[in-house]
């Protein structure tokens, strides 16, 4: 049973390595690392690398994924869209986080970089529905750079500061699976939704 893993970063391999060995043994991942997919996404819009997202997936398949998952927020309705013409499930990461944060009244969402945020708030209107949920964005000034600088534990300090600012919510929104870790640094008593633990399980039972 192989699942397939679309990234836009390195540093998401260990971390669903991790996921994996704790809660899906026997799962056999299988990581495929694109920077460049974000770069120019970032740049010219998310539907500019879709064929190449396209051609990427469907090699996956070929080479035996039962499903694949996209862990880039930015890119995963494209990835998602996917799904019909490669035959296998194609998740995108934050779904089940975001189905999680439709639920509430208040949701604040915090994002490292600007392009996150209309895929995001596109992805929580569609799973909110016709239910209204007061959402609320939140650009994290400076976190983006110490990512890409490598400073890990600058840029999770700079997202957990951001969320322990944040008031009056039910919710926040960790719009990227890289902000994941913020949530043991923070002091809020808001509950903290981090996509990559709900997104592998779904893909898991997917690829199942």
């Amino acid at each position: 049973m192989t699942l397939a893993l679309l990234h836009t970063s390195p540093v998401h391999v260990r971390v669903f390595d991790a996921l994996r060995d704790a809660g899906h043994p026997g799962l056999a991942l299988r990581h495929l690392v694109h920077e460049d997919l974000l770069a120019r996404a970032r740049e010219s819009g998310p539907e500019a690398v879709a064929g190449e997202i396209g051609a990427l997936l469907a090699g996956a398949v070929a080479d035996g994924a039962r499903a694949v998952l996209c862990t880039c927020s930015t890119i995963g309705a494209v990835a998602e869209a996917e799904s019909a013409t490669l035959g296998v499930p194609v998740l995108r990461v934050d779904r089940p986080m975001a189905s999680a944060a439709a639920a509430q009244d208040r949701v604040v969402v915090l994002a490292a970089i600007a392009g996150t945020l209309a895929p995001t708030l596109a992805l929580l209107a569609e799973e909110a529905g016709d239910r209204p949920v007061d959402v609320r964005t939140v650009v994290v000034d400076g976190a983006w750079a110490r990512f890409e600088a490598g400073d890990r534990d600058g840029y999770l300090d700079l997202v957990a500061a951001a969320a322990d600012a944040v008031s009056d919510a039910d919710a926040i929104v960790l719009a990227q699976a890289s902000m994941a870790d913020a949530v043991t640094r923070t002091g809020t008593r808001i509950p903290m939704l981090s996509s990559p633990g709900p997104g592998l399980a779904a893909a898991a039972a997917a690829a199942r």
